[in-house]
């Protein structure tokens, strides 16, 4: 068994992950529907201190691009909407691998309430027919009776509706304007698609979920599997022995891990190079706390030592970082993190902190590349003029090129 070093396991992540290199050219439309694939999923999340979560994932691994191609791609159906790792994008054609989920949403947790389904069929059925009739509808076409919102669950009864019905795949997001969802029936969104015809086996969609789950993190273990794709929590040992016996994955040994760990088949005539430190990520980018590789706190700790938790569902005097912090990701490795806001009627970028981890030295490359990074960040943004607040005061200096 070959043995593979942290660093080179970092890099192979990377390199799954789209953020080996720098992009060499400038975006296009099909390099959106490129990295989503590559990664399998892209999550949604609607916080918008900085740009919205999924424009921030393909942005740390693209470059500027037009945030509107990710609307157009879902729009022309070339991506669609369901609870995967959480809510997210996923290409059209994995569908088939989320419909079981769909037709027996029953171990979907809080995504689906069997008993609002069951106490209020009679209105769900009515507005199916008002969608069939009149056609798509967003939750802001229904207004709430009793006053405001006291939060974000606190939502109106169609609402409610709206999400069961989405969650049972009866509706579809067939668009999204202003980043608002538009609900349309399934069989309108996907007219072509026949259960009866279509529906892949249980069994075969386990498989190609673990086999998805390994593609896309290049190095794996048991212990990461069910996390991907939310899998039920038990050990996948069986199932990569499996894949590891028709050569999808190879068996390594990485010091420090005390469970064993495979590369995917794709990574695996990288292993020598990125051992030799021949093949290292050159990326220094701002990633987003929904993105790929931190959004498992027990991988992300045992592949870079980062220990990363979003703190803005944290009441304010318990954060010790900030809000909507973003970490760093510098020549494969996560150097720190940073809590920022961008001003966007002032053209302001504000970095309201920056921490670095433990151990990281403060070298002129690092600011430089970190100061680059989060200035090519702000114009994307559209906020040019970068503010720092509460930064080690090497990154006030201005950046070299």
């Amino acid at each position: 068994m070959q043995t593979l070093s942290l660093a080179a396991a970092r890099t192979l992540h990377l390199n799954a992950q789209g953020l080996l290199t720098p992009p060499r050219r400038k975006a296009v439309k099909a390099d959106v529907l490129g990295a989503i694939g590559r990664m399998s999923q892209l999550q949604i999340d609607t916080i918008s201190v900085v740009a919205r979560s999924p424009y921030l994932v393909l942005f740390s691994r693209l470059g500027p691009y037009d945030q509107a191609w990710l609307e157009q791609l879902l729009a022309e159906r070339r991506l669609f909407e369901y609870w995967s790792h959480e809510a997210c994008f996923l290409p059209i054609e994995d569908y088939g691998l989320m419909r079981h989920r769909m037709l027996d949403p029953s171990g979907m947790g809080w995504k689906y309430a069997a008993n609002w389904h069951q106490q209020h069929q009679a209105d769900i059925d009515a507005l199916i027919e008002r969608i069939r009739i009149n056609g798509p509808v967003r939750s802001a076409d229904f207004v709430r009776e009793q006053g405001t919102s006291n939060g974000w669950w606190d939502w109106k009864p169609e609402k409610r509706h709206l999400e069961v019905l989405f969650t049972t795949g009866e509706l579809m997001v067939s668009e999204r304007r202003n980043f608002h969802r538009v609900y349309d029936l399934a069989e309108r969104v996907l007219p072509d698609w026949n259960d009866a015809r279509d529906l892949p086996d249980p069994a075969s969609v386990q498989r190609e979920l673990i086999r998805r789950s390994c593609q896309a993190l290049g190095v794996v273990r048991a212990d990461w599997v069910a996390d991907y794709y939310r899998l039920r929590k038990v050990s996948w040992l069986k199932e990569l022995h499996t894949l590891e016996e028709t050569g999808e994955l190879v068996p390594v040994n990485v010091p420090g891990f005390k469970q064993p760990a495979w590369v995917h088949q794709h990574q695996a005539g990288l292993m020598d190079a990125a051992n030799a430190g021949e093949l290292t990520s050159t990326v220094t980018t701002l990633l987003s706390p929904f993105d790929p590789v931190v959004w498992d706190r027990k991988r992300a700790t045992a592949l870079f030592g980062f220990d990363y938790t979003l703190e803005c569902y944290t009441p304010a005097p318990k954060r010790k970082y900030g809000y909507f912090c973003l970490p760093i990701l510098s020549r494969g490795k996560l150097v720190g993190r940073l809590d920022a806001k961008a001003h966007r009627a002032q053209g302001v970028f504000e970095i309201k902190s920056l921490y670095l981890e433990d151990g990281v030295r403060v070298s002129g490359r690092l600011v430089a590349d970190v100061q680059r990074a989060i200035q090519r960040c702000a114009d994307w943004h559209g906020t040019p003029q970068v503010r720092y607040d509460k930064v080690p005061a090497a990154f006030r200096a201005p950046s070299g090129d």
